[in-house]
């Protein structure tokens, strides 16, 4: 992973971000050239509001900032702060990466507890909660699963019954001892590990927008690899249909085809799906989501979207909801009103898709399939 600084000198300043991630951004955002942003008073729209994108490599994907130009003072040197912030949190959570605090959790905590920095501490709290409360579902011990599919180094395979059963015996995280008074971790089986793939975009992006509205930024969109995006605030267009920032929900085998439109404010979403890895064999169709519960790949679903207050918590129930599948996602969102859910699932027809949305109202979602 490219684990370069941003050169504070290299961003494009008042240019359309549209061409750069174009599915996170209404038509209306028309290009400028890259001399200088466009003259209007900070806060008010005009014909032509420009914004200000800044990006940089990590996690595997390109994260980006985009802010309203000439909206808020040393904006574009915050983002960049948060940029390096990226930067320091991947080496803490990767597990490509044999010096991160999470690899040397995974070295050592099968032998005794472990120190864990307070801010991963807390994360590591919330994962086992989300692993209570979706049933199992989200799970951070799930990467031998994932190995033994072949998906971690991205090469899909069917295992045998034999390797399920084997990695299922260090899966759960009902076997993560973590104890609040000594901030320690510690694994009650050997052979466990934790993998934070699923939660530490989103927790990225959180961090994030603290130092941004710490810094008095209140308008911004920030997204790690489009999957996981956090919106506070509105984008500045005298165009804008709604508040907030317009967001294209896609296909997920057609990316070049719009299924939804969603406006995001103070807000953020997560999707997850096997759009992009995932293996044929025998005539079925073997993304890389696996049930962490059975072990087996998930079927049924071709994408799941979340919005929640956070953008962990997006990322985290994104990927729980793809394992859980409509029934105890609607469940799920009837019994916690600040989530809300888009799932993409099969037609009765080959080539067709039904969206199940629930918790949106008219003023942040738009269909556009029937």
């Amino acid at each position: 992973m490219n684990t370069g600084k941003s050169n504070r000198r290299e961003f494009l300043q008042g240019r359309s971000a549209l061409k750069a991630v174009e599915d996170l951004l209404p038509r209306d955002v028309q290009p400028t050239s890259s001399g200088g942003e466009a003259e209007h008073h900070p806060g008010a729209p005009t014909d032509e509001s420009y914004l200000i994108q800044v990006g940089r490599p990590a996690m595997a994907c390109q994260f980006e900032v985009l802010l309203n130009a000439g909206q808020h003072a040393a904006a574009t040197e915050t983002a960049l702060a948060a940029l390096d912030l990226v930067d320091k949190l991947e080496d803490q959570m990767t597990v490509y990466r044999p010096q991160s605090e999470v690899s040397r959790i995974n070295a050592a905590a099968a032998e005794l507890p472990i120190p864990v920095e307070s801010r991963l501490f807390e994360l590591l709290q919330l994962a086992v909660a989300l692993h209570g409360d979706t049933r199992g579902a989200f799970d951070i011990t799930a990467g031998p699963l994932s190995k033994a599919w072949g998906f971690y180094r991205r090469s899909g395979r069917i295992p045998s019954v034999h390797e399920i059963e084997t990695a299922l015996l260090r899966v759960g995280s009902q076997y993560l001892e973590l104890d609040p008074s000594r901030r320690t971790i510690q694994f009650k089986r050997k052979g466990m590990e934790i993998n934070l793939g699923a939660i530490g975009k989103g927790y990225a992006l959180d961090r994030c927008g603290e130092l941004l509205s710490q810094a008095g930024v209140a308008n911004f969109l920030i997204h790690g690899g489009q999957s996981s995006i956090l919106a506070a605030g509105s984008r500045l267009s005298a165009h804008a249909e709604k508040p907030g920032w317009h967001v294209a929900l896609r296909h997920p085998l057609r990316p070049d085809q719009e299924l939804a439109d969603v406006w995001l404010r103070d807000r953020a979403l997560g999707t997850s799906g096997s759009g992009q890895q995932f293996f044929h064999f025998e005539g079925r169709r073997f993304g890389h989501v696996i049930d962490p519960r059975t072990g087996q790949s998930v079927e049924g679903v071709l994408s799941a979207t979340v919005l929640a207050p956070t953008a962990a918590l997006a990322d985290a129930l994104s990927t729980a909801f793809f394992v859980m599948g409509r029934e105890q996602t609607l469940e799920f969102c009837g019994e916690h009103p600040t989530i809300a859910a888009i799932l993409v699932c099969p037609g009765p027809r080959i080539g067709q898709l039904e969206l199940h949305v629930c918790g949106l109202s008219d003023d942040e979602f738009r269909r556009k399939i029937e």
